[in-house]
């Protein structure tokens, strides 16, 4: 299947990638902009950013959506936290996005080693911002709530696609385990922020699509990101179908109608790409709607007086 003239990136210039790689490879740090053959790793690379990936580049699931190589990990790296913090302080982030690819051979997941990361990060300064792109931890709440109360600012955990789709392109994954993280992390605290991402062009419908959408918002998802699925090599699962810019529209006006605070939706928007304007605005909303309620409690309480 030929390429739609809408699927294509500008190059960006050699020297910001170059910069990028040597200040990553000199703290052996991993990214999924690379591991993941990201369309967006010249356009992130060249500002400076990137979705750090944590315990190693080996996946112990065999998604065949995803291009991370699956072959047998290494333990993970006690000095990864640290690095992963001193890399923030060279491309002065405000906004940091870790993720990690799936360890199911580790006892909690690998959820002890996001959690000190995020304390390593949230050491530089007090308003670094932290989203975690996190696996499902084989559905253990211990492993999720130890994440959490690391303190991370935004919970993300993609749920890829529609669940007739799951035996064939996540055959180890669960929709329903998948949805509960979510639904737990709000229940964890109350005051984290939650996000999933889709991927479209595998072979679902527009009413499946928008099913998952509803599921999504009925365990409180705050943010969703909707993109084009890409095959990263031949090994994966074949493109289905290249949806149109307008269908992407269309997808994001339907999750605004849903009730998401944020919703990012078109061909190359990927699950952590422009993960800090996406968050933004969710914040100010939520923030305009916690002083509206403030407001109307302080004029309801001076009425009464």
């Amino acid at each position: 299947m030929s390429l739609p003239c809408w699927i294509k990136k500008k190059i960006p210039p050699a020297g910001a990638l170059r910069e990028m790689k040597e200040l990553l490879r000199s703290l052996s740090l991993h990214t999924v902009c690379e591991e993941a053959a990201c369309p967006n790793i010249g356009e992130c690379f060249s500002q400076r950013t990137a979705t750090f990936m944590i315990l190693g580049d080996r996946c112990t699931r065999s998604c065949r959506f995803c291009g991370v190589r699956k072959e047998n990990p290494a333990p993970p790296d006690p000095e990864e936290p640290g690095n992963i913090a001193r890399a923030v302080r060279k491309l002065h982030l405000e906004y940091v996005v870790v993720t990690s690819p799936a360890r199911d051979d580790l006892a909690d997941g690998g959820a002890s080693h996001f959690a000190f990361t995020i304390k390593e990060i949230k050491k530089l300064a007090h308003g670094i911002k932290v989203e975690v792109l996190v696996p499902d931890f084989n559905g253990s709440l211990s492993s999720l709530r130890r994440v959490i109360e690391a303190g991370p600012y935004v919970l993300n955990h993609n749920l890829e696609t529609i669940p007739r789709l799951y035996p064939e392109v996540r055959p180890e994954a669960d929709y329903a385990r998948s949805l509960n993280l979510l639904k737990q992390s709000r229940k964890l605290d109350p005051d984290i922020y939650t996000k999933s991402g889709l991927m479209v062009g595998l072979g679902e419908n527009e009413k499946e699509l928008i099913e998952v959408m509803k599921d999504l918002r009925g365990v409180g998802c705050d943010i969703l990101t909707i993109g084009q699925y890409l095959r990263p090599s031949s090994q994966n699962i074949p493109v289905k179908e290249y949806v149109p810019p307008e269908k992407f529209k269309e997808y994001e006006e339907t999750g605004k109608s849903l009730g998401f605070l944020s919703i990012a939706s078109s061909p190359f928007v990927r699950s952590s790409y422009q993960a800090k304007e996406i968050w933004t605005y969710p914040q100010k909303l939520r923030n305009m709607c916690q002083s509206s309620t403030d407001y109307f409690l302080k004029n309801l309480t001076n009425k009464g007086k």
